[in-house]
């Protein structure tokens, strides 16, 4: 089998990593890909991850028997939608599906339409009447931008001045551009959070390991907002009844509804989910593997990744099954210095064979290119993914800041309390 994989990131390196193991699998490419991709799969950077013609033409031109959208934007945007018109398998919904995750305004319409628990919440594209709702919403308060934000358009704080500027420089400053021309306020919900994700061919919903992603820059989640500094699995406060729970309260129903609209959803459903004392409520939904939590789950698969996004594009996930290895996983991102704001690239990555050989360690570049030298460079804000493997979380975590410590370029920033027990 040929599998393209479209992206750039940590996500994209962690799936190509996993289907390079499948024997079903005797090709892969990744479009663009980065210097990590390069090691198992051959890189295609002249197609952009939205360019739907390009990448279909592409899938056509070297006979890829399936492609696997990575990020989001590409989905939102309708690239699977040029595949399903050609014929061409993909993994991945199409663009009237993937607006659970590119609207949050129409993802709590599905929600209340599905009865699936989650947070009250209102839509506002005028900042005085979203200012003068925030004394119905907190505190603390919670603002969305509805569209696309990069994980960085969801401000939570307890200072209504803060909130108030939040609703102001999305709808008045436009900061989020077209993401935040439509902000929601949103209850804000109490509880330890959880990533959920599961396989669907829009009938059958095969959920995978939860994991638990840290988004703020610092330890113990302070500072800004990123796409993710870190992740574990599994969680000691999720076991396979309350997965199941989730399974029928929350993914089967969104599934559904968005088949009642006409939407089939095949690909993966991300519910992220906060754990409240009257059970789990969505947060929010998202149309692909979340990253970093990809590269924490992907590793403890012993199954077939291969055959389980075979089976989902081509409709026939019924009766497939997905086993776990028993031990515990924690990412630890390192980041550029200066990210989430500004930060600078073309920095040389040292280190890298030296954390790669210690015991149970896997490293998934996010933000790498490779110098005409063949040396890894730095390319982005979160630049690699640490990933380790351990009896149970305690050990998982010494290993993967061990190897950490070992990898070095200038700036280079990570949290330290990535998995650690509450204090």
């Amino acid at each position: 089998m040929r599998i393209a994989v479209v992206g750039s990131g940590g996500r994209e390196h962690a799936l190509l990593a996993t289907l390079a193991q499948s024997p079903e699998v005797d090709r892969l490419f990744a479009v663009p890909g980065n210097a990590g991709t390069a090691e198992v799969a051959e890189n295609v950077p002249g197609v952009g991850a939205t360019d739907a013609a390009g990448l279909a033409s592409f899938a056509e031109a070297k006979r890829v028997d399936l492609t696997i959208i990575g990020p989001e934007q590409p989905l939102v945007a309708g690239v699977a939608d040029e595949f399903l018109d050609r014929g061409l398998p993909v993994f991945g919904p199409t663009a009237a599906a993937a607006r659970i995750e590119g609207s949050k305004a129409f993802a709590k319409e599905v929600m209340a339409a599905a009865g699936v628990p989650t947070a009250r919440s209102e839509s506002f594209t005028d900042p005085a009447a979203a200012i003068a709702a925030l004394d119905d919403f907190g505190p603390p308060w919670v603002v969305k931008a509805d569209g696309l934000a990069a994980g960085k358009g969801v401000t939570v704080t307890g200072d209504h001045a803060a909130a108030r500027a939040a609703v102001e420089a999305a709808l008045v400053g436009k900061v989020h551009g077209e993401a935040g021309q439509t902000i929601l306020l949103e209850e804000f919900l109490e509880g330890p959070e959880a990533s959920v994700f599961a396989v669907t061919d829009g009938r059958t919903v095969l959920p995978l390991a939860p994991a638990r992603d840290h988004k703020r820059v610092g330890d113990g989640d302070t500072g800004p907002n990123t796409g993710g500094m870190g992740a574990f699995s599994p969680l000691p406060d999720v076991d396979d009844d309350l997965v199941e729970e989730i399974r029928r309260t929350v993914l089967e129903p969104t599934v559904a509804e968005l088949g009642r609209r006409g939407a089939r959803y095949q690909g993966l459903l991300y519910a992220g989910l906060t754990l409240t004392p009257a059970g789990p409520r969505v947060l929010e939904f998202n149309c692909r593997f979340g990253d970093p939590e990809t590269q924490v789950i992907l590793p403890r698969m012993t199954s077939d990744l291969a055959d389980l996004v075979w089976a989902a594009a081509e409709g026939t996930l019924s009766g497939c099954k997905v086993s776990w290895d028993p031990r515990a996983g924690v990412t630890v991102v390192l980041a550029a210095g200066g990210y989430p704001g500004s930060y600078r690239t073309g920095l040389e990555v040292e280190g890298l064979q030296a954390a790669a050989a210690r015991p149970g360690i896997h490293l998934f570049h996010a933000g790498t290119a490779l110098d005409p030298d063949g040396r890894v460079r730095t390319a982005g804000g979160r630049v690699l993914g640490v990933t380790a493997l351990g009896d149970d979380l305690a050990d998982a975590r010494a290993r993967a800041y061990q190897a950490a410590e070992l990898v070095q370029f200038g700036g280079a920033h990570y949290r330290r309390d990535i998995a650690a027990p509450p204090p």
